[in-house]
């Protein structure tokens, strides 16, 4: 048996191979131990200390293989794109896959390959899956995103509920539980409902001491984002409400000459974003304008500033956003811009895409009858949505219909796709076939099949646009034919540059009406009641914005921040008597404009500098050399 310290020269060991770190972070190390040692396990860590490694590595160390229930396949992609980079064994199961794709993933974990296996918290349940972990080896169970058990938050997912019973199959396997963002009563949850057995408990505090928070009333969001950006030439983030808006800024500062800022949203490429997020990743003074599409399981610790350009959704929301700052412990700030009448403008967007229960089943309905799906049915083909089309038939807002299909999705009663991917091309007919078709539908699948390998026996991903360079043929022309023939069923094709949809379960009216209902208001209410806490926090002058998120997250007796913008405010007075010499000392280098000095000053309130400058004029100790720079007399 290996002794204690060959036991902790192993785990570091480990951490430095693959982590190329060499100390642990906070309680990395003892989580890690708790988890080895068989323990269940609840951690409480906030973003960016590390949550992540608390279960990858022993996954490494521990015989067999790791579960991870995590409830988002975008996270699970690029958990598993990360472990692979590192050159660690680790695969996803998703409802993308095909019966064979999840065959060689089954097998490669029976032979004791892959270490780390991620699957969405639905899977629990699913047939194929409980007997094919039957013949699997598992090291234990670790839950990612545990605050989705509860419902009490707008990210609940009853599908966390199967961890349980799961567990029940498996009673010797230890099970640990992360979260990022829970309050007391979600963490209590969180322990009674996966019956967590005497767990190790490990809850760090959400202090940042690094992050200097700023929030600021302002009308002109452009103008204060173009002042930041001209001076802080730092890697940072500015979070963003919408795809137009991450559009519109990022245009509005090129043409202002800010030229090392590019924006990110779902509505890119795979292949785009990744670009992107890999330039960015690799830069020092990179910003992304981004909508909360982009964030989750990033690694990088040297984001000097997060900016949002529109309030979060929720506390948590937004904690987390901020956190993606200063990872390294360096000194970072974080923006929040907003004004009264946006503020307005979100209680009744929020308002309005939340459909009543006719609406709901109105937009469900038509997914059912548009596809011919009749009770009880699951047809297995995947289907092209098209958003107007909803619209056309329900007359309802194309907010109300994403809201819907995002549930449905979440919930994974449907897979839904509404990003730009590539296309999918199968052949339904047998290659003997082909020659007994007319002969303008055989000539073009031959054309198919000498540029695209493999549609014979599955389906293949492709491209309109290299098919279209390597035959000579326009893309619309390209899918009008394959559309034609799919209309005749020779083959099974999907337009990766539209929505599409596949049902996950069976068409049931009576839990549609019901449970699917109830389950959607109650998430719809929480999300409501999270905005109205976030609201509060945006407009409240009075209390440390620091403070204001500790006692949010259960942290009650913390001190003041001393930094944010509140606590500047209070403490003005006795900072005011120093500011002068501080921006004389400033101006005696060079001259500078108000937003130069607010960025020396670390960022320091733009109208406190101003009357301090005021005073300087008066006094003949500093001039103006033009309407906007200043200068010592």
């Amino acid at each position: 048996m290996i002794s204690a310290k060959d036991f902790q020269e192993l785990k570091n060991k480990t951490l430095k191979h693959f982590w190329g770190h060499d100390t642990f972070r906070d309680s990395q190390g003892d989580i890690i131990d708790s988890v080895i040692t068989g323990n269940d396990t609840l951690v409480l860590l906030p973003t960016g200390a590390g949550k992540s490694l608390c279960y990858q590595l022993p996954a490494l160390l521990r015989e067999g293989v790791c579960l991870v229930i995590s409830p988002l396949l975008a996270l699970m992609k690029d958990q598993v794109n990360q472990l692979k980079f590192r050159g660690i064994e680790a695969e996803y199961l998703s409802s993308e896959l095909d019966d064979f794709d999840a065959e060689v993933i089954y097998n490669r974990c029976k032979d004791g390959l892959t270490k780390l296996l991620y699957v969405s918290p639905e899977r629990l349940t699913n047939f194929q899956f409980i007997q094919q972990m039957e013949e699997i080896q598992l090291s234990f169970i670790a839950v990612d995103e545990a605050h989705c058990i509860s419902e009490w938050g707008q990210d609940f997912r009853p599908s966390y509920q199967n961890i349980k019973d799961f567990r029940k199959r498996n009673p010797e396997i230890a099970c640990l539980a992360l979260t990022a963002t829970a309050t007391p009563k979600v963490l209590e949850e969180i322990k009674n409902k996966l019956e967590l057995k005497k767990p190790n408990v490990f809850q760090k505090s959400f202090k940042r001491d690094n992050i200097k928070i700023f929030s600021e009333e302002i009308s002109d969001k452009y103008q204060r984002i173009f002042n930041i950006l001209k001076y802080a030439k730092e890697s940072g983030i500015i979070y963003v409400r919408t795809r137009k808006d991450a559009e519109l800024l990022t245009e509005y500062l090129h043409r202002n000459k800010i030229t090392n800022v590019d924006y990110y949203h779902a509505g890119l490429t795979t292949k785009e974003k990744n670009e992107r997020q890999n330039f960015w990743n690799n830069s020092d003074q990179n910003v992304l304008i981004s909508t909360n599409a982009f964030g989750m399981g990033i690694d990088k610790d040297n984001v000097r500033f997060v900016i949002h350009f529109s309030p979060s959704q929720s506390i948590e929301n937004y904690y987390q956003e901020i956190g993606r700052a200063g990872r390294d412990g360096k000194k970072s700030f974080a923006f929040m811009l907003w004004d009264q009448q946006e503020i307005l403008n979100f209680d009744q967007i929020l308002r309005n895409q939340i459909p009543n229960k006719a609406e709901f089943l109105k937009i469900i309905s038509y997914l059912y009858s548009k596809f011919q799906v009749a009770e009880f049915e699951l047809p297995e083909k995947v289907f092209q949505l098209n958003i107007s089309g909803i619209q056309n038939f329900t007359k309802l807002s194309n907010a109300k219909i994403k809201n819907v299909l995002n549930f449905l999705h979440t919930q994974e009663i449907i897979y839904y796709n509404s990003n730009k991917s590539l296309s999918s091309l199968e052949l339904s007919i047998k290659a003997d076939e082909i020659d007994q078709i007319p002969q303008k539908d055989s000539y073009f699948i031959e054309l198919l099949l000498r540029t695209i390998s493999g549609i014979t026996t599955h389906k293949v991903m492709f491209s309109e646009q290299k098919v279209s360079d390597k035959i000579g043929v326009s893309i619309h022309l390209i899918k009008e034919r394959l559309k034609e023939l799919q209309q005749k069923n020779y083959l099974e094709y999907i337009d990766g540059a539209l929505a599409s949809v596949k049902f996950l379960k069976a068409r049931d009216e009576r839990v549609t009406n019901s449970m699917y209902w109830k389950l959607f208001e109650q998430i719809q209410k929480n999300k409501i009641q999270k905005w109205e806490e976030m609201k509060f926090y945006i407009e409240d002058s009075t209390h440390c914005k620091m403070k204001l998120i500790l006692s949010y997250f259960g942290e009650k007796n913390s001190k003041n921040c001393g930094q944010c913008t509140v606590c500047e405010k209070n403490k003005q007075s006795i900072f005011g008597k120093n500011m002068t010499s501080e921006i004389i000392n400033l101006l005696n280098k060079k001259p500078a404009t108000i937003e130069e000095l607010s960025i020396q000053l670390n960022f320091h309130a733009k109208e406190e500098i101003l009357e301090n400058l005021i005073l300087l004029l008066d006094s003949g100790k500093v001039k103006m050399l033009n309407f906007r720079t200043y200068a010592i007399k």
